[in-house]
């Protein structure tokens, strides 16, 4: 798959039909998750309606690290194989993650708040995706400052590479460290789990959100693709000449 996709003619032939794809599902789940959270999901016998945040916070948090370790393994193309579309992949993710992961911040700040009297603790959990978000900020500023060109890519890949240890440091912290994030509600293997009326509007939500980040995605990569074609067709070919043309002297 990744290399039908590494050429840009097929990328292009492929975003044609998915970007739409992803824009459908992402506007039907988005919508569906939303009513089915605001007004089905019912209160939490503690947090009352503020749980409802959980349907925004949680879906983020999980793309925004999502974006990261796609944005990591297309550097990582990028550095091995030297492959431009590559880059424009492990771009094109950086500002989206960047997005989610100041919604998680944000977000979970007001829950924060409102649960536990405090903005902000720097805890574990809260200061590692603290840095995700720098991270994100400074690869960004990478392409931006240097421009785009090989060495600009060799920086940034291996900075993105470098910086996916935070990923690990971000999932794990709660059982690491002392927290007041809970522990994982769904991936432990003897965790109560949601109720079905709490997953299904955070299903549809995470759902919701990772199409949208892959509708970002490809239409982006799609639009670099593009504009990469009409440099290449503006630049003045070389000036020849015509030998037949010269007079005989």
């Amino acid at each position: 798959m990744i290399n039908y996709l590494a050429n840009p003619a097929r990328f292009l032939r492929f975003a044609r039909y998915f970007s739409p794809f992803c824009a459908l599902l992402a506007l039907f789940t988005l919508s569906a998750g939303v009513i089915y959270g605001l007004i089905i999901s019912p209160q939490d016998y503690q947090q009352g309606h503020s749980v409802r945040i959980l349907y925004v916070h949680v879906p983020a948090a999980w793309n925004a690290l999502l974006a990261y370790v796609l944005m990591a393994v297309a550097s990582f193309v990028s550095f091995v194989w030297r492959h431009p579309l590559a880059d424009n992949g492990a771009r094109a993710f950086a500002i989206p993650g960047a997005v989610f992961t100041f919604l998680a911040l944000f977000t979970g700040a007001v829950w924060g708040k409102i649960s536990w009297g405090t903005w902000w603790q720097w805890d574990g959990r809260m200061t590692s995706v603290l840095i995700l978000f720098f991270i994100y900020i400074a690869y960004i500023m990478i392409w931006n400052i240097m421009g785009a060109s090989r060495r600009t890519s060799r920086i940034a890949a291996i900075f993105a590479m470098v910086g996916v240890i935070n990923i690990p440091i971000i999932k794990f912290s709660v059982e690491w460290w002392n927290s007041l994030h809970q522990s994982a509600t769904l991936s432990l293997p003897n965790s109560p789990g949601l109720p079905p009326a709490m997953l299904i509007p955070l299903a549809l939500m995470f759902v919701g959100y990772t199409a949208l980040l892959g509708w970002v995605v490809t239409r982006t990569v799609s639009q670099d693709i593009r504009q990469s074609e009409n440099r290449r067709k503006t630049i003045t070919p070389r000036a020849t000449i015509d030998i037949s043309e010269i007079d005989d002297v």
